[in-house]
């Protein structure tokens, strides 16, 4: 066997550090649990369109998040109008 090739019978570990091999910037590893079918459905999404299935787990969480960008008492004041009309129109 050469020398390069050789497995030693212990290894110094005491400089690691726990993570990614690769760090990817402004990416965080993550452990979570995911509904099988939800993810399923990701990978065949991300097979017909050519891309990873995690782009596309990400991409579906940014247009969620990008959904409705107004102040919380602006939505408030909007539901409260369309019940009061609601209301109005029932009397």
């Amino acid at each position: 066997m050469s020398k390069k090739n050789e497995m030693l019978e212990e290894y110094d570990f005491s400089k690691g550090k726990r993570g990614s091999v690769v760090p990817h910037k402004g990416k965080t590893r993550i452990t979570i649990f995911i509904d099988t079918d939800i993810l399923e459905w990701f990978r065949d999404k991300a097979e017909r369109e050519g891309r990873g299935y995690q782009t596309e787990i990400n991409q579906a969480l940014r247009d969620y998040i990008k959904q409705d960008r107004r102040p919380i008492q602006d939505i408030v004041k909007e539901v409260v109008r369309k019940e009061l009309r609601i209301l109005k129109k029932a009397s």
